[in-house]
């Protein structure tokens, strides 16, 4: 990690430390309005809130534990602990949803006194708009930084802000109509929300400590290099993006003129990885397998001024997804292009 990632590194654990501290007084308040108000719904979001404070806390304890030097025995970092920070976030939230349920439905039978719901209702969508402002920084600085915990926690206090919307309604209803069970219904609401969430974090956590392939993220790269494609780099082939918390390893096989010397073929080699460092920041390592063309490359080399060409150019093989993350090279995907084009003939 150099200067300039352990910069960012501790710049998000300052955002994180002050986003947890601003959450934390927010959880006070919202503790503040449930016993003012006696309100389920209320209690909810004031739950929640210890959701929050919990996931903030080991979303911080991560992002510095991440932010630690290589050693021998992690040699691609400390990274990977983000995935199981979001994981612990994700089955905290699904817990405290469940939670909320039980309380609400034990409430249907025995309903709690409603009071002062306009203070609360006042103070739950004051904590509402600072959590939805907080978690709008936190995904931003998130992607920025290619933060997955950060940008799950920021999700997660914008839910929050949705949800404190939401229980505003809720008790608006309960002033006009005077029936309780409202608030019951807007707490499990609210809960079923909040599940969703918490599932879709475990689900990214797992995914994301399964090493699966996030095809936005390759999509972006493989953008990148269609777009700022060099005669030289005649194909590119199985290529792999995996993430390590803010970490990203690029690995991919290139093929290039078989004639160029080893410090030719290395400067293209560093072109590229130049060129990923300018358009996604330089927490990007890049480990290119360089394959030498062959006389069937030239169908689909498009370099000019190429002095051992032995055939004509014929058809550019376009870089997509689909054809760049499989484990094939340029002169397979010719074939196929050649196969389809004899049957679309023969049709």
């Amino acid at each position: 990690m150099d200067a300039k990632d352990t910069l960012i590194a501790r710049k998000n654990v300052q955002v994180q430390a002050i986003a947890l501290g601003v959450g934390s007084l927010l959880m006070v308040a919202k503790f503040g309005a449930w016993y003012i108000t006696k309100s389920n719904a209320v209690l909810s979001d004031a739950l929640e809130s210890i959701i929050n404070i919990s996931a903030g806390t080991f979303a911080l304890f991560s992002l510095w534990f991440a932010a630690r030097p290589r050693d021998q025995n992690h040699p691609y970092g400390h990274g990977k602990i983000e995935y199981l920070a979001a994981g612990f976030e994700g089955a905290l939230i699904l817990i405290s949803a469940l939670a909320i349920i039980v309380k609400a439905t034990y409430n249907f039978w025995h309903p709690p006194v409603l009071s002062q719901l306009s203070i609360g209702m006042l103070i739950t969508a004051i904590a509402g708009i600072i959590n939805f402002g907080l978690g709008k920084w936190l995904i931003r600085r998130g992607r920025q930084s290619h933060s997955l915990i950060m940008v799950a926690d920021g999700q997660h206090l914008q839910s929050d802000g949705w949800t404190s919307l939401g229980l505003i309604i809720g008790l608006v209803l309960v002033q006009m109509t005077g029936k309780i069970w409202i608030d019951g219904i807007a707490a499990i609401v609210f809960a079923a929300i909040i599940m969703v969430t918490g599932y879709r974090l475990v689900r990214r956590s797992i995914g994301g400590i399964m090493d699966e392939s996030d095809h936005h993220l390759v999509d972006q790269v493989v953008g990148i290099l269609a777009i700022n494609r060099q005669p030289n780099w005649i194909d590119l082939h199985n290529l792999r993006v995996i993430k390590y918390g803010a970490v990203l390893h690029l690995d991919a096989h290139m093929t290039i003129p078989w004639y160029l010397n080893a410090r030719e073929a290395h400067d293209e080699m560093d072109a590229v990885e130049k060129l990923v460092h300018q358009e996604m920041g330089s927490q990007v390592e890049v480990f290119i397998h360089q394959d030498p063309c062959k006389p069937y490359s030239c169908g689909i080399c498009r370099k000019i001024d190429c002095p051992v060409r032995e055939h004509p150019f014929e058809r550019e093989v376009r870089w997509s997804l689909a054809n760049l993350m499989r484990d094939e090279a340029h002169h397979a995907q010719m074939e196929h292009i050649q196969d389809s084009s004899s049957s679309s003939a023969k049709s």
